[in-house]
Protein backbone atom coordinates (compact mmCIF):
# COMPACT_ATOMS: atom_id res chain seq x y z
CA UNK A 1 0.00 0.00 0.00
CA UNK A 2 1.32 3.54 -0.79
CA UNK A 3 2.02 6.01 1.80
CA UNK A 4 -1.75 8.33 2.19
CA UNK A 5 -2.33 11.60 4.43
CA UNK A 6 -5.26 11.82 5.69
CA UNK A 7 -6.58 15.08 8.45
CA UNK A 8 -7.30 14.39 11.81
CA UNK A 9 -8.72 16.69 14.29
CA UNK A 10 -8.18 16.37 17.75
CA UNK A 11 -10.46 17.54 20.82
CA UNK A 12 -9.99 17.82 24.62
CA UNK A 13 -12.96 17.37 26.76
CA UNK A 14 -13.42 16.70 30.53
CA UNK A 15 -12.81 13.16 30.59
CA UNK A 16 -9.75 12.64 27.52
CA UNK A 17 -9.70 13.60 24.05
CA UNK A 18 -11.52 13.00 20.97
CA UNK A 19 -10.17 12.33 17.29
CA UNK A 20 -11.74 11.96 14.48
CA UNK A 21 -10.89 12.03 10.46
CA UNK A 22 -13.24 14.00 8.26
CA UNK A 23 -11.93 12.42 5.21
CA UNK A 24 -13.15 9.43 6.19
CA UNK A 25 -17.00 8.55 7.60
CA UNK A 26 -17.04 7.15 11.01
CA UNK A 27 -13.74 7.12 11.67
CA UNK A 28 -13.73 8.27 15.09
CA UNK A 29 -12.07 7.39 18.64
CA UNK A 30 -11.66 8.95 22.03
CA UNK A 31 -9.41 7.88 25.26
CA UNK A 32 -7.88 9.60 28.21
CA UNK A 33 -4.34 10.70 27.23
CA UNK A 34 -3.12 12.32 23.58
CA UNK A 35 -0.58 10.03 23.48
CA UNK A 36 -3.91 7.19 23.43
CA UNK A 37 -5.70 9.00 20.86
CA UNK A 38 -2.68 9.22 18.48
CA UNK A 39 -2.42 6.09 18.78
CA UNK A 40 -5.84 4.96 18.43
CA UNK A 41 -6.83 7.05 15.44
CA UNK A 42 -3.78 5.85 13.84
CA UNK A 43 -4.95 2.65 14.13
CA UNK A 44 -8.76 3.23 13.24
CA UNK A 45 -7.55 4.81 9.58
CA UNK A 46 -5.46 2.24 9.02
CA UNK A 47 -7.93 -0.69 9.77
CA UNK A 48 -10.70 1.59 7.69
CA UNK A 49 -8.56 1.61 5.36
CA UNK A 50 -7.46 -2.23 4.98
CA UNK A 51 -11.27 -2.87 5.53
CA UNK A 52 -12.21 -1.12 2.22
CA UNK A 53 -9.18 -2.13 0.48
CA UNK A 54 -10.16 -6.24 1.69
CA UNK A 55 -13.80 -5.24 0.41
CA UNK A 56 -12.80 -3.83 -2.94
CA UNK A 57 -14.81 -0.85 -2.05
CA UNK A 58 -14.35 2.99 -2.97
CA UNK A 59 -13.02 5.10 -0.13
CA UNK A 60 -15.18 7.92 0.27
CA UNK A 61 -13.91 10.97 1.03
CA UNK A 62 -15.83 13.93 2.27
Amino acid sequence: MKNQMFSVIIEKDATGYLAFCPELQGCSTQAETYEEVIDDITEAIRQHVEGVTVYNEDIVLH
